[in-house]
């Protein structure tokens, strides 16, 4: 399978060095030494380092999964019981400000917002530089990338943390340093913001060639998830009415060819974080380790196994079974001691005795000559199936049916449950909650969706989880130390 991706590995590489978001260098640097602002063909660049960001280990990776979804009910740990202990910080609910996997994350945000800013910067330069309609438009399209990354990044920073510090702009390390934090309300209002001026600037559709970047109705389904957890749910309602309505997007037959190689960037898919060794062995490339810190670990051959980290609950298994989901399960569950319907083995010798199928690819793919397990395996960072389960939910909660697509709540739930051989069931809150479980189970949406429900006292209480604590993450330690303006989370030391 060969993969093409918005790619320009040297600036991917020079923005992927920054570790602390007060320490770095001045934003707007990272791709302006030596930059030819005449030449049209370097508008696409600084795009392609902030696009590179997302795919990054602090954002995409071993932090992400501890954060968003070792947190939640439907996974544990992994792996072995003395391996990852910043991990099992985050399982058990005892982590504290130096968890060093928290930090990551805080970094890897505020990176990806500096690689946006940078981004924004840029065009200002190349307006000024070429003026023909055509680059004009390119600069334009270009400045619409860079907002919805940014809104991205702040839309993770403000559910995590809350009260976060606002950069909006090229700043030194000394204003940096000086910042205060804006409210949750501020923050969103901002993101919001964003992702209207994406909406506007952004085309419907890309080339193949640019397959990975947001287009107008990417920016319209996080516009919409983002009016759901405010509770705005007409307005969610609307947007996805209009997503729907596009007819743009459809629910593919089978829901494990959704994660399979073949399916990657399919009709279902909204948002795909690329990730490719570029059909090479070694040497730079671009790659995402999502699907290899979850691998089979200690599975052979080589090729055939990761981490192991990042494993399905029992709850999540009993879940599932309860319901009669038997599609899903075939996908989501990898057990050990089975083999794929490609052929692969999974050794019954597995440490854990059942990994994240959503991830799993088969071994003819992973050619890196370290291993490279799910290298080449795209994270689906969102679905048309969570469009329709957002457009069931809004409609559940008040919202006025959509004008456009004429679709009801039940309209929308019975098609998602019918993809997977359910029996419709009556579209009321707590069923299509239920539904964005097993439909969206280990993708890093669980924790997040109970804190926005009010539900995580509920299932997560027993697991260690305090309300008015851990709803929200600490501050790192080390943002603190270099910003005395920062205040930490309640019930934080």
């Amino acid at each position: 399978m060969k993969k093409i991706l918005l790619l320009i590995l040297p600036l991917a590489l020079m923005l992927a060095g920054c570790a602390e978001f007060l320490n770095i260098r001045p934003e707007g640097t990272a791709t302006s030494e030596g930059m030819d602002y005449t030449n049209p063909e370097n508008i696409i660049k600084p795009v392609s380092a902030a696009y590179a960001q997302l795919r990054s280990y602090n954002c995409s990776a071993f932090p992400f999964i501890g954060c968003l979804e070792v947190t939640s009910d439907d996974a544990d740990k992994g792996s072995t019981p003395e391996d990852g202990a910043s991990m099992k910080e985050l399982q058990t609910f005892t982590y504290g400000a130096s968890n060093e996997l928290i930090l990551a994350q805080w970094t890897g945000w505020y990176d990806m917002v500096s690689a946006a800013n940078n981004v924004l910067d840029q065009m200002e330069t190349f307006k000024k530089n070429l003026k023909s309609e055509e680059n004009l438009a390119t600069v334009e399209q270009c400045i619409g990338d860079a907002k919805f990354i940014r809104a991205y990044a702040y839309f993770y920073l403000v559910r995590m943390w809350g009260n976060i510090p606002l950069i909006d702009k090229t700043m030194t390390a000394s204003d940096l340093a000086s910042l205060k934090q804006k409210t949750p309300a501020e923050i969103y209002a901002f993101i919001e913001s964003d992702l209207q001026d994406a909406i506007n600037r952004l085309p419907a559709s890309w080339p193949r060639m640019y397959i990975s970047r947001a287009n107008k109705y990417t920016a319209m389904a996080y516009l919409a998830k983002v009016s759901l957890y405010q509770g705005k749910y007409d307005q969610a309602a609307n947007l996805c009415d209009q997503l729907i309505a596009s007819g743009k997007y459809s629910l593919m037959p089978s829901f494990r060819y959704v994660f399979s190689m073949e399916g990657e960037n399919c009709a279902e898919s909204v948002f795909e974080i690329e990730s490719s060794t570029l059909g090479k062995t070694t040497g730079d490339a671009a790659y995402s380790e999502y699907a290899y810190h979850q691998g089979p670990r200690n599975n052979t051959p080589a090729n055939m196994q990761g981490w192991g980290f990042c494993v399905p609950s029992d709850a999540l298994i009993a879940f599932l079974t309860e319901r009669g989901d038997t599609e899903r399960m075939a996908t989501t569950l990898l057990y050990s001691g089975t083999k794929t319907p490609e052929g692969d083995e999974i050794a019954a010798t597995c440490p854990n005795p059942v990994y994240n199928g959503k991830v799993y690819t088969p071994s003819f793919y992973n050619k890196w000559n370290n291993n490279g397990y799910g290298y080449d395996h795209n994270l689906r960072a969102m679905r048309y199936s969570e469009v329709l389960l957002m457009y069931a939910e809004a409609l559940a909660r008040g919202a006025q049916p959509g004008a456009l697509s004429g679709y009801t709540a039940q309209t929308a739930l019975d098609m998602v449950r019918a993809r997977v051989g359910l029996e419709p069931v009556e579209a009321t809150v707590n069923n299509i909650l239920d539904e964005r479980r097993a439909e969206l189970a280990l993708e890093e949406d669980r924790f997040l969706d109970l804190i926005r429900t009010g539900l995580a006292t509920e299932y997560l209480g027993g697991l260690g989880y305090q309300e008015g604590k851990n709803n929200l993450f600490p501050i790192p330690a080390t943002q603190l130390q270099l910003n005395t303006n920062l205040k930490q989370n309640p019930n934080y030391l």
